[in-house]
């Protein structure tokens, strides 16, 4: 059954007089054929879910494959971003190719990337800030991410790690493609590494439940600025290290209520940063766990820590994609140019975040039919934030 997302999808059907009124170009033909990749029982597939977003006018076109994997849509000329995801029990095919111009007929292969929904998952990301009303000005050392077990069994917090990714906003110059444009086979982590601390059996997270982290100050911010949050929690974690990051504005010392065990560890810093820079506009924000290593050794093996090609101030530490546990890939709603650092095998989409100092917050949908079926809240894992996450008026934290 085919989704229709806006009007504008009657374009589907077999009529053409009305079209070519509300659209004077008239409406083209674009194919879009789904290829899984190799190694795989599924090499064609009905139903999987195609979307294709005019980058110009935002609009969404969706539909569905049919039994020959091919997706068929008539809409109007422009450049568009498509996206095809296809989810099979915890098995995700995902893939999106993007700045595509629609001048006539066009057919246009999307190849899909493997990966796997979940366990612990992002559920949570407030960086774009707020207002300081009734004070002038605006207001960024209150920036926090929640992570939710999105499993049945517990999982361990334990030397989980944790950074954003170069180049830090979407529409800045990624130093990090090869030279034919693709990108590379790690994600770089740039200005920290932070990891929490433990044996390996401190920190349970059991199904369902959720962990804080401060990205910035685990103070009650709320007492100057009443549109930002509270987090002076005990449940709160914190990237705190003045040693590392010195600046009081951005890491005042932690709230009488943060835990010693709560403070985390920085693993490596690059460059010269005296605060933890997280982009106020469009972020990606990884977590993953190292394999077959410690986190510590990795970062002293040559070539792990590089400098980008064409940027001698772009130090990041190469995370293996393999190791990622999720990621969020955000766009800034208001400027153009945005484009992709995460593959689609990372994240296949994108979530926009409208405007900086709005108290915008990006937060995961519930899936509520596996909610029901299974006894605690699950999150969406689609490997796609597009679909994943919504934009919010308000954090969540505030006036909790």
């Amino acid at each position: 059954m085919k989704r229709l997302l806006l009007p504008l999808l009657i374009a589907l059907s077999a009529c053409t007089a009305e079209p070519e009124v509300r659209w004077p170009g008239g409406l083209r033909t674009l194919s879009v054929q789904a290829v899984y990749p190799e190694g795989f029982a599924v090499s064609v597939r009905e139903g999987a879910e195609v979307k294709v977003a005019d980058i110009a006018s935002g609009a969404i076109y969706s539909t569905e494959t049919d039994s020959r994997g091919t997706a068929l849509l008539r809409i109007p000329s422009g450049v568009y971003r498509i996206s095809v995801i296809d989810r099979q029990g915890s098995d995700i095919f995902a893939g999106t190719i993007d700045r595509i111009p629609l001048a006539g007929t066009l057919d246009t292969l999307v190849n899909l990337k493997h990966s796997k929904a979940g366990s612990l998952v992002i559920k949570e990301l407030y960086v774009g800030g707020c207002s300081k009303a009734p004070q002038e000005g605006t207001y960024q050392s209150d920036q926090y991410v929640i992570l939710h077990n999105n499993d049945s069994r517990t999982m361990w917090l334990d030397s989980l790690c944790f950074g954003t990714l170069s180049p830090y906003n979407a529409t800045g110059v990624n130093h990090w493609r090869l030279d034919d444009g693709s990108l590379p086979d790690f994600v770089p982590v740039v200005t920290v590494v932070w990891r929490f601390p433990g044996d390996g059996k401190t920190f349970p997270l059991e199904p369902g439940q959720d962990a804080l982290i401060a990205l910035r100050g685990a103070v009650d911010h709320t007492a100057q600025y009443p549109l930002s949050v509270n987090l002076n929690r005990s449940d709160c974690f914190v990237c705190y290290d003045p040693a590392m990051f010195p600046n009081p504005v951005y890491h005042p010392a932690p709230g009488d209520k943060i835990r010693p065990d709560h403070i985390l560890k920085v693993v490596i810093k690059t460059g010269q940063s005296n605060a933890n820079v997280v982009s106020v506009s469009s972020p990606t924000f990884v977590i993953f766990k190292a394999q077959g290593t410690t986190i510590e050794d990795w970062v002293l093996r040559p070539d792990v820590v590089r400098v980008a090609k064409g940027n001698s101030a772009d130090v990041a530490v190469t995370v293996p994609q393999e190791w990622i546990l999720d990621a969020v890939e955000v766009f800034d709603g208001s400027r153009s140019g945005n484009n992709k650092r995460l593959s689609p095998a990372l994240d296949a989409g994108f979530v926009v975040q409208s405007e900086s100092f709005k108290s915008h917050s990006l937060l995961r949908l519930e899936d509520e039919n596996l909610s029901r079926e299974r006894g605690f809240t699950v999150l969406r894992d689609n490997n796609n934030s597009t679909e994943d996450f919504i934009q919010t008026d308000a954090p969540t934290l505030r006036n909790n």
